[in-house]
C-alpha cells in the first residue's frame, strides 16, 4: 500500500458529502486504513486560524493541487462554502452520507459547541444543499459510481461489499 502503488483495482478518488456531524471524516480514515489510499481531511485545507473560511479562488486553486494526484480519498462537505465541482471532477466514486436531522444534530451537540451558522447549514442541509449537491454530481462526476447512504445499518451493509475497497 502506500506509495507502492499496491492499492485495490476500484476505488482509487474517493469524495464523501454529507450534513454535518454525519461522520465524513470517520468513514474517510475507516476507508483509507482498509484500501491504504491517502486521506485528505479537507476541513483541515479550507479552515483558517479562527474558523476563517479560505476565500474561493484559493480554495479552488488548493483543490487543483490536491485532485491530480492518482489516489486519494476527500472526505469533506462545506455547505454553502464550497466549491465541488473540481473535486468531483476528478472523482471515480462518490458516498452521500444522507443521514436525518435528529440523528446528526445529536452527533453536533455530542462532539462540540458550534456556531450559529454550521447550525443553520445542519438544519436546512435537507432542502438546500441536498439538492445542489446531487445537481453538482450529476454535472461533474456523470461516471463516477455514487452511493447514497441513509443510515448507519445501510453504510455497514456497503462496507460488507467490495464497492469501495
Amino acid at each position: 500500500m502506500g506509495e507502492t502503488g499496491a492499492y485495490p483495482e476500484g476505488v482509487r478518488r474517493l469524495v464523501i458529502l454529507g450534513r454535518g456531524a454525519a461522520g465524513k471524516s470517520t468513514l474517510a480514515l475507516a476507508l483509507g486504513q482498509r484500501t491504504g489510499l491517502p486521506v485528505v481531511e479537507l476541513d483541515k485545507h479550507f479552515w483558517r486560524s479562527g474558523l476563517v473560511a479560505t476565500p474561493p479562488e484559493e480554495w479552488a486553486a488548493v483543490q487543483r493541487e490536491l485532485v491530480p494526484r492518482p489516489h486519494w480519498i476527500m472526505d469533506g462537505d462545506l455547505g454553502p462554502y464550497d466549491a465541488l465541482a473540481i473535486r468531483l471532477g476528478g472523482a471515480d466514486t462518490v458516498v452521500l452520507l444522507d443521514y436525518s436531522l435528529p440523528r446528526c444534530a445529536w452527533r453536533v451537540v455530542r462532539r462540540s459547541r458550534e456556531r450559529a451558522d454550521f447550525w443553520r447549514w445542519v438544519i436546512t442541509y435537507r432542502w438546500r444543499s441536498r439538492p445542489a449537491l446531487l445537481a453538482a454530481i450529476g454535472a461533474h462526476a456523470p461516471r463516477a459510481a455514487v452511493y447514497i447512504v441513509r443510515s448507519p445499518r445501510a453504510l455497514d451493509r456497503l462496507l460488507r461489499t467490495d464497492a469501495l475497497s
